[in-house]
């Protein structure tokens, strides 16, 4: 056998799995530990028991059977065998199998019977499956199967949290590549004008240029594979093959991908599939367009939606060695070097994005809830997953796994499909099946009784390229009818309902086709899409855009069929709410399923005391609003140490203590606009309280003349104001407590002439200053020589006198 970089650490990795059990194995692409490590286990006697290694995509572990085969000397299904969903040959002892298929072996038989040894290959890629199998993997070691030996290989990961996750396992390092690898990076940035498939080709003709042999071109999605491929037609040189290899893609053609051609140069266009374990034949060249798709999920709209970012340095790296192989190779990238140095280190885990239905169910399944993840799940997404479970009947109130949840467990499908199937039994299938898979019809109408027509061959033909998508659809339909019952049909869009109950979708009014779904989220259709006039959809894939989502796919459905399915979820309710558009407490009982109303009418006695209890979410929109007598009371208080708070803040946060009981008769804005806060204020005191506020911050000063006048606590100090004359005969300043009252002084056109918080100093020395320049505006007025012996008056002299 050729010598691998991976040969060397293989005696110290035996070494430690013998001894501990565990490891974690670090080797970069291309030193072949995936070809190396379970055979040298197998010769080291690590176990008697089968050796199972998980690899993350089918085409993977068939390719990575294969290869173990060969080393020796025999063919799949022989000393190793394959595991996938829809193709198995069975391997004496060593078995590669797909990550999904480890869960449910667990699942089944937590105690593993004949197996000795779990490899979690290219771990890096942190899928949701692999973190699962591993924690599973892991408790079962530690309750069932202490002999259980457990090795995590990868080429780009951070070996020390794995280690201290197993218990501080020993790391092992495999050093260097195959061969060497020499990375090229732009000179300048892309113009962000320049879309990413222009650039790739560009890249693309210069690298074909500059090398020799296959060539491996990075790519995020199938679209941009299928419009570089288009970019490339008639650039490349005569003998230049062009394949390309993405998820959905048919096997064969997968396979025609990664085998090497007979004559020329050979173009792979990919997706990240190709950054695992896969040796794709002769490739000396990659291209990295430095793009990779994810899915995010998001707990709030409970959707998920794919985003496009920039690839880690992680990615780069494992990208970048798929050019070092089988030979010295060159790796092209589509940024600058100082681009590269802000990328950051690794990608996400899935676990930390994803949609977390199907891991709430396995846990759920397993039924422990201490589990040791190596990246916790956000509890956020977990409680949505766990909330949704419960609504497909797979949870029950304590959250423990039903009957029905653990049928759904059993199923290769996404929760929501699973009880699809088992609700509606075979005439569900083909919707699942197609449900289960890509879009095959993506941009033509939204409506899914045009695919499942092209599923059955009754559309007028679905296109070329479609065809084969098609085709691989149909073929999932019998695996998954099988073993269900022959249910009565239903309507296809009562099946998509039973999937998603929460995106039943009721048309608003308006001219747009927006939609209201049933778990409370906003959807828009094209308003071109013959679908976009019906009143009722249920919407079965979406952008996943938190504002308002797009919808890309989606059936119709008629409210009798709603009802037929979902009758124990449709009910009356008595609504009585503050409406912020209206501005008013609105009184309706509605039908509803979920957020959808399917029938309103006038509540015409709802009591009082629910409309008071609505409007108190008014008075929060619309604010206090207090009268002035309103808000000297505040003030009065505000003086008073040990009385009730009642400021803005106090006051809107208890609004059902002190408020509720006076808003009879309340219901809207204008309503709002005339009521007087200060009854429900003066109600906030007891007597005693309200005596000691009279006593400590007095409401009104009586002047000499017996008038009450409201005392003004807004300022630095308490005031007043009123006339000059009236004031008259006063020799001691007004006070409160010990506090001088702040005293404004009118003039009889009610101008302030003096503001003073000594009245005697005033009448000494500036009130001859102001009876010289008042008595000519104003000599109908008395202007005394001396104001502290005349009488107070708010009287003129009569006219003529």
């Amino acid at each position: 056998m050729t010598a691998l970089p991976i040969d060397p650490v293989l005696p110290a990795l035996t070494a430690a799995l013998a001894a501990a059990g565990r490891a974690v194995l670090q080797a970069p692409p291309g030193a072949g530990k995936t070809t190396r490590v379970p055979l040298a286990m197998l010769e080291a006697g690590i176990t008697d028991g089968k050796i199972i290694m998980l690899e993350p995509r089918r085409l993977a572990a068939r390719a990575a059977a294969e290869r173990l085969a060969e080393g020796l000397g025999e063919t799949p299904g022989q000393t190793v065998g394959y595991r996938m969903r829809g193709d198995s040959k069975a391997g004496r002892r060593i078995e590669v199998v797909t990550e999904g298929i480890l869960t449910r072996m667990i699942q089944s038989d937590p105690d593993l019977s004949g197996v000795g040894a779990i490899i979690f290959d290219e771990f890096h890629e942190r899928s949701l499956n692999a973190d699962l199998g591993l924690a599973l993997a892991w408790e079962a070691r530690a309750i069932l199967r202490p002999d259980l030996v457990i090795l995590v290989m990868s080429a780009t990961l951070d070996a020390a949290p794995v280690a201290a996750m197993l218990d501080d396992a020993p790391i092992i390092t495999s050093e260097g590549r195959s061969f060497p690898v020499t990375t090229h990076f732009l000179d300048t940035a892309l113009p962000k004008n320049k879309r990413i498939e222009a650039a790739t080709a560009d890249l693309v003709s210069n690298a074909l240029e500059r090398t020799a042999g296959g060539v491996l071109v990075f790519l995020p999605g199938e679209g941009e594979i299928r419009r570089t491929a288009s970019q490339l037609e008639g650039r490349v040189p005569p003998g230049c093959h062009i394949r390309p290899l993405y998820g959905a893609l048919p096997f064969a053609q997968q396979r025609k991908a990664i085998a090497p051609v007979s004559e020329g140069r050979k173009i792979v266009l990919s997706t990240s599939i190709a950054e695992t374990s896969l040796t794709i034949e002769d490739i000396r060249v990659v291209i990295d367009a430095g793009r990779a798709r994810r899915a995010r999920f998001d707990p709030g709209s409970g959707m998920s939606r794919l985003v496009t970012e920039r690839v880690s340095k992680a990615e780069a790296t494992q990208r970048a060695g798929r050019a070092g192989r089988v030979a010295p190779g060159d790796a092209f990238c589509l940024w600058t070097k100082g681009e590269h140095g802000a990328l950051p280190a690794f990608a996400p885990a899935e676990i930390e994005a994803a949609d977390l239905a199907g891991l709430a169910l396995e846990l759920a399944v397993w039924g422990s809830s201490d589990l040791v993840f190596l990246t916790p799940p956000p509890p956020g997404a977990l409680a949505e997953a766990r909330a949704l479970l419960a609504g497909l009947g797979a949870l029950d109130a304590q959250g423990r796994i039903t009957a029905h949840g653990r049928a759904l467990a059993a199923m290769p499908l996404h929760p929501r499909l699973a009880h699809m199937l088992q609700t509606a039994g075979k005439p569900a299938a083909p919707l699942a099946a197609l449900l289960a898979a890509r879009d095959p019809l993506r941009g033509a109408s939204v409506d899914l009784s045009l695919r499942i027509a092209a599923l059955a061959g009754r559309d007028s033909g679905p296109g070329e390229k479609h065809h084969a998508a098609i085709a691989q659809i149909t073929s999932e339909i019998p695996r998954l009818a099988k073993g269900l019952p022959d249910a009565a049909p239903l309507s296809l869009g009562q099946q998509a309902a039973l999937a998603y109950p929460d995106r039943v979708g009721l048309r608003r009014k308006g001219d747009e086709p927006r939609y209201v779904l049933s778990g409370g989220k906003g959807a828009i259709m094209d308003t071109a899409d013959p679908l976009a006039g019906q009143r009722l959809i249920v919407a079965t894939d979406l952008d996943g855009d938190t504002r308002e989502a797009r919808i890309r796919q989606a059936a119709t459905i008629a409210e009798r069929e709603l009802r037929d399915i979902f009758a124990d979820q449709i009910a009356w309710h008595d609504v009585c709410e503050w409406s912020r558009r209206e501005r008013r407490v609105i009184t309706r009982q509605q039908e509803r399923f979920g957020a959808l109303v399917l029938d309103d009418r006038q509540w015409s006695d709802a009591p009082a005391d629910a409309i008071a209890e609505a409007m108190l979410e008014g008075v929060r929109q619309l604010g206090l609003r207090p009268t002035a007598a309103a808000q000297r009371f505040r003030a009065r208080v505000a003086l008073v140490d040990d009385l009730p708070q009642m400021d803005d803040a106090t006051l809107l946060d208890t609004l059902e203590n002190w408020l509720l009981p006076h808003l009879t008769g309340v219901r809207s804005a204008e309503d709002w606009k005339r009521f007087d806060i200060l009854p429900a204020l003066r109600a906030m005191l007891e007597w005693d309280q309200m005596q000691r506020l009279d006593r400590a911050a007095p409401a009104h000063f009586k002047t000499p003349l017996g008038r009450k006048i409201p005392i003004d606590y807004d300022g630095e100090a308490p005031g007043i104001t009123l006339r000059l004359q009236e004031m008259f005969g006063v020799t001691t300043h007004p006070v409160v407590g010990r506090t001088p009252l702040r005293v404004t002084l009118l003039s009889p056109g009610q101008k302030p002439v003096q503001v003073t918080q000594d009245i005697v100093g005033f009448w000494a020395t500036s009130y001859m200053d102001v009876r010289r320049d008042m008595r000519g505006r104003y000599p109908r007025h008395p202007w005394p020589e001396d104001p502290t012996q005349a009488d107070p008056t708010l009287r003129a002299k009569p006219r003529g006198t």
